[in-house]
């Protein structure tokens, strides 16, 4: 026993000695950003006047004159600018907050009690599961420049290359891996929206398995149209774009895709034992509230968090976000009062959220009096669509993933389409000068359409296969035993409440 003791203690220390850097007797450089600081050595040096002006570049949200292509000008300014990282970095952490704890509540507090946990381990299941993918592979096929318009290479894959300097495809104050971990952050919470189409009757296996066919097959390729730099639909910063359409925040990405695929995969399991025939009722309102002002605070990260730096054009965000959100809660809730001659907090939680979703893409987009205009028609269509669409052709969608997210989130980019103005955002006109005209059926509109179309499409057909691959194969849909008894109790041992 002590001589193993002493065999684990001199293990111990050999490897000690091997991670200690070997000295020269010089005291070894504070740590810098080396690929700036290196490409700055190699040019000339600054003058003052050039270095006030990569100051103003980063106050304005500009590149510096060294990242000019082909410049020979040197900088002093190297990195990430502190205060566009730190806005990324609370962005991101504010739209991880919609899905842990925020969407794990809001959607918990809507499922009957015995059905509260399943909710929230899908949650924490995709988070780990996409982060796993998005470090592997996900991220570079999605971000990755110099490959084709519908998807990436593994030029980043492992995060080889995504360190703390900027990549100035898409910022040059940003580090790329906040960047990185910022993207992260929506492609974790759009498969757990769409999980709610679902909920209280998929196994947690097939759940997860689902995502990991879907991220690939669906998600990767529509965010690398829309968002990558050389994607086939990414209109304002590709020139070269087939289809200019746009989309600051996630209409096509997220809500389309989320709630497309969301009425497939529903149709495709089946309605739960007892639809129709028992109420299936919220177990807690309260949740459900609490959770849905989490969403809320957590979509400015979202939505402002999308300009990739604390400028001019997310505040722009941030201001029509409320207002839409604000708008439609109020709409919806009132709709209700009129067909039904009660508001319900639910009515208020889904007005807010349908609003958030339907400004989306459009959020830095839009002038204040266009927010407005989607906070209304928000508030209405997802309400009717809710009440009456899902009534007439009798789907269950368990927590409105397709009425909310894939209406608002549709109607959404077509309105984007309608009332983006270059007074609200300039980098409309960088590429998109002909097509947007400050009228209400401008180019643009059409664009969107096309987007619109090759979105549905690919999340429609992409679904279908997995999930019918999925029930031939190993069976997506929990037994009805399981269902009688709750998700909480067969599937993960444990139960949300004890009394």
């Amino acid at each position: 026993m002590i001589l193993m003791k002493k065999i684990i203690l001199f293990l111990n220390l050999a490897i000690a000695l091997l991670l200690i850097p070997v000295s020269n007797g010089v005291e070894s450089p504070t740590p810098v950003s080396t690929g700036s600081a290196l490409a700055a050595k190699a040019l000339n040096n600054p003058t003052e006047l050039q270095r006030l002006e990569d100051v103003e570049a980063y106050i304005n949200n500009t590149a510096r004159g060294a990242d000019a292509q082909g410049s020979k000008i040197g900088t002093k300014v190297v990195g990430a600018g502190p205060g566009h990282n730190a806005f990324q970095m609370v962005c991101a952490a504010l739209v991880l907050f919609m899905t842990l704890p925020g969407l794990a509540i809001f959607y918990g507090g809507l499922v009957r009690r015995k059905n509260v946990l399943s909710i929230v381990a899908q949650c924490f299941g995709i988070a780990g599961l996409v982060t796993i993918m998005w470090f592997v592979y996900g991220y570079s096929f999605v971000f990755a420049d110099g490959a084709g318009p519908v998807l990436g290479n593994l030029k980043f894959a492992f995060f080889e290359g995504v360190d703390s300097n900027p990549n100035p495809n898409y910022s040059y104050w940003v580090s790329h891996n906040v960047f990185s971990m910022y993207q992260l952050m929506f492609a974790i919470i759009t498969p757990a929206v769409l999980m709610g189409a679902v909920a209280e009757r998929m196994k947690f296996s097939a759940a997860m398995l689902f995502v990991a066919f879907w991220m690939a097959i669906v998600y990767f390729p529509i965010t690398h149209m829309v968002w990558g730099i050389n994607g086939m639909m990414n209109g304002v910063w590709n020139p070269d774009a087939k289809i200019k359409a746009i989309d600051f925040a996630g209409g096509y990405v997220v809500e389309m895709s989320s709630g497309w695929s969301a009425l497939v995969l529903c149709l495709i399991l089946g309605k739960r034992t007892g639809y129709g025939k028992e109420l299936m009722q919220p177990h807690s309102m309260t949740l459900c509230a609490i959770g849905a002002g989490m969403l809320w605070v957590g979509w400015y990260g979202f939505n402002a968090g999308s300009a990739v730096a604390a400028d001019g054009i997310a505040a722009t965000a941030f201001t029509t976000t409320t207002i839409a959100a604000a708008v439609a809660s109020f709409v919806w809730a009132m709709a209700e009062y009129i067909v039904r001659g009660k508001p319900s907090i639910l009515g208020f939680c889904s007005g807010a959220v349908a609003g958030l979703v339907t400004i989306t893409p459009a959020c830095g987009f839009v002038t204040p009096s266009g927010s407005f205009i989607i906070g209304i028609l928000a508030g209405i269509i997802p309400f009717l669509a809710c009440w009456k669409l899902k009534a007439f052709f009798n789907y269950d969608d368990s927590l409105d993933a397709f009425g909310v997210h894939a209406v608002g989130g549709t109607m959404g980019v077509i309105l984007t389409g309608m009332l983006a103005r270059n007074s609200a955002n300039p980098n409309l006109a960088t590429n998109l000068k002909s097509y947007v005209t400050d009228s209400l059926f401008q180019p643009l509109v059409m664009e969107q359409v096309k987007a619109m179309l090759i979105t549905i499409a690919l999340n429609v057909v992409g679904t279908l296969i997995i999930g019918l691959t999925l029930k031939a194969t190993l069976g997506i849909r929990a037994d009805e035993e399981v269902e009688t008894i709750g998700l909480d109790l067969a599937e993960h041992g444990e139960e949300g409440y004890h009394v």
